[in-house]
Formats: structure tokens, C-alpha cells, sequence
């Protein structure tokens, strides 16, 4: 009588081994932890240095003036992402907030209708940018300076033909303008402190730009755009789309930021927004986005202009000259870049 022998089987395989990542390695890998540690450095120097910096109302002050730089750095912090750049976003602002005056003021139209074209302008110019980089192949660099001259010389060519001056005409008397400078420009107490409603959209516009970067998959073109964008083209990302998103994405927030200023002041100047792209960029680059694209973040753009805020704001506080602001603009930029390098660098020996 012979045993039954049972039939042999085989090891299962083991599956492939998951890197287990530090916590130190994780938070070295995110794109803001050099933007935070200058934030902490920077706010206990003026809250030593400077006693007025310490009170609530000098927070709220520093928030607004973070919020107006925030706003569009948002935007360019995500093309360059997508690892392009826009030098144009500047004037876009003076653009959008001119063309919604002037369209309200001269045809006698109701501000909301004003505010619905200028968006339509607005989208308009960057779509405008991104078909041309698209269809010409031309460095985005190129394309919006050459926006920039454009839209520098309408501003100031149409507001002195229409008005007859480089200021549009006070709109605080017309229809609409009340709810509009409530949604745009408003201030909304917090029982604590008072802060100006473009706080209130900067923190939501940060909140859903993180969800859209890390929780969808065109967060994931993005990434992918900026960081190989013939790569991303092979596995059937839609190049052309994000990045005429992208740059459509900067349009939108310099026309929100144009109505913000409009709504506040009631009348615009056709000279503004001139050199304000390059602390769009600087913010996004304090913030940790890589000028060579596929690596940043949208709460870093908001700590990177957060710095600038209580960088402004500070020094008025401490009694310094002013003059020397740009001075230290220009050093915390090049610290930022060198904190984003070497982060990145410890982070990949990390892993």
C-alpha cells in the first residue's frame, strides 16, 4: 500500500520590500520646511527687534499685506510647478482692475457687470500666453515679457485716451459697488482682530490648490509636466491643457487681486503692478517651488509671502529705513534657494 504524497507547493514570493522613510526624511522632503524655518527665524527677529510688531493689530497688518502678494504668488507658484513662468502677472493685476473700471464707469453698467468682462480679459490674456508657448515653443520667459510690455502700454495708452488721465474715476457711487467691495475688499471681524476679506480668500484659495496638487490627478500632471514634460507627454498627460491651465490658473488670481484693489480704493492708478511679478516669483521661490520645475508646494507660496508680509511690515516697526528692503530681498532670496538645495539634497540621501 503506498502513501499519498502531497502535492508540493510553492513559497509564495515575496512582495516588493516598501522603504521605510523617516519621520526627519518625510519632513525634509516636503517643499515648505526651509519657507518654515525662515518664518520662525524671521517673526522672532521683528517680535525681539521690533515692540509695535508684537501687538494684534500689527498681525492683521502683516496678514493683509501677505494676502495681496499671496493671492497671485499662488498662481505662479503652481506654473512654475508646471515649470514655467509668468513675468506679466504684475500688470495682468493693473489690467483687470483698469478694465473693470473703465467698462463699469464709462458705459454705466452695474460694477459686477465690469468685474464679468474683465475676467473675461483676464482669462482671456492667459490663454493667450499659454497657446503661444505651446504653438511657438518659445521659453514662457520670452513670451511674458513680451505680455508684459504689451499689457504696460494699454494700461497706460487706453486709461490716458478713455479718461483723460492715468486714473480711472472713482466708481463708489455706482450700482453694485457696495456688495462688491463686501466680497472683494470687506473686513471681517474674528472677535480678536479685524482682517481684511482678502485674507479670508487667500487661506481658501491656499486650501483648495493643495487639494487640487495632492489629492487629484491633475495635481499629478502638474508634477509631472514640470518635471519631464516629454515623459509626461508619453504616458498620455495632456501637455498643451495644463499648461495653458496653468497659466489661465495666474490670470484668474491676478484679476481676483485687480478687483481687490479696485474695490478697495474705488479708482486705480495705470502705472501700478510694474516690478510686482518679480516678488510673485521670489515668493514662490522662498516657498520652495524649484525654477526648474516638479517640486513645490502651495502653503509654501503662502509662507513665502507670509515672510514678505512681516519682512514689509517689520521693518516700518523697527524704524529702519525702508531703502534698505530690497537689500534684504535679494539676500533672502539667494538663503532661500541655497535652504531649498540643500533640503532637497538631504532628502535624497535619505532615502
Amino acid at each position: 500500500m503506498s502513501v499519498a504524497t502531497p502535492p508540493a507547493t510553492t513559497p509564495p514570493k515575496p512582495g516588493p520590500e516598501r522603504v521605510q522613510r523617516s519621520l526627519g526624511a518625510r519632513a525634509l522632503a516636503r517643499p515648505e520646511i526651509g519657507a518654515t524655518a525662515a518664518a520662525i527665524a524671521i517673526f522672532v527677529f521683528f517680535f525681539v527687534l521690533a515692540p509695535p510688531f508684537r501687538s494684534v493689530e500689527a498681525l492683521s497688518t502683516v496678514l493683509y499685506s501677505a494676502s495681496t502678494i499671496g493671492i497671485v504668488a499662488l498662481g505662479v507658484a503652481l506654473l512654475m510647478i508646471g515649470g514655467e513662468f509668468d513675468l506679466s502677472s504684475g500688470v495682468a493685476v493693473t489690467a483687470a482692475a483698469l478694465s473693470s473700471a473703465m467698462i463699469s464707469f464709462q458705459l454705466s453698467l452695474n460694477v459686477w457687470v465690469g468685474a464679468a468682462v474683465s475676467l473675461v480679459i483676464a482669462l482671456a490674456i492667459g490663454f493667450v500666453n499659454g497657446w503661444l508657448l505651446v504653438r511657438t515653443k518659445l521659453p514662457s520667459f520670452l513670451i511674458t515679457l513680451s505680455t508684459f510690455f504689451v499689457l504696460q502700454g494699454v494700461n497706460l495708452g487706453v486709461t490716458k485716451l478713455v479718461t483723460g488721465t492715468v486714473a480711472t474715476s472713482n466708481i463708489s457711487t455706482m450700482d453694485g459697488f457696495t456688495s462688491a467691495k463686501a466680497f472683494f475688499a470687506g473686513d471681517v471681524p474674528l472677535g480678536f482682530m479685524t482682517v481684511k476679506m482678502s485674507v479670508i480668500w487667500w487661506l481658501v484659495f491656499v486650501a483648495i490648490a493643495s487639494w487640487l496638487l495632492l489629492r487629484t490627478r491633475t495635481g499629478n500632471w502638474i508634477f509631472a509636466v514640470g518635471g519631464n514634460q516629454d515623459s509626461a507627454r508619453a504616458v498620455g498627460v495632456p501637455v498643451a491643457r495644463v499648461k495653458i491651465g496653468l497659466f489661465m490658473g495666474v490670470a484668474l488670481m491676478a484679476w481676483f487681486l485687480g478687483q481687490h484693489l479696485l474695490f478697495n480704493f474705488a479708482t486705480v492708478q495705470a502705472g501700478l503692478g510694474v516690478g510686482n511679478e518679480l516678488i510673485y516669483i521670489v515668493a514662490a521661490v522662498v516657498g520652495g517651488a524649484l525654477l526648474t520645475g516638479g517640486f513645490g508646494s502651495a502653503a509654501g507660496s503662502a509662507l513665502g509671502a507670509f515672510i514678505f508680509g512681516m519682512t514689509t511690515q517689520g521693518i516700518v516697526y523697527a524704524g529702519w529705513d525702508p531703502n534698505w528692503f530690497k537689500a534684504f530681498l535679494g539676500v533672502m532670496l539667494l538663503l532661500a534657494v541655497l535652504v531649498n538645495l540643500y533640503v532637497k539634497t538631504s532628502a535624497t540621501r535619505r532615502k
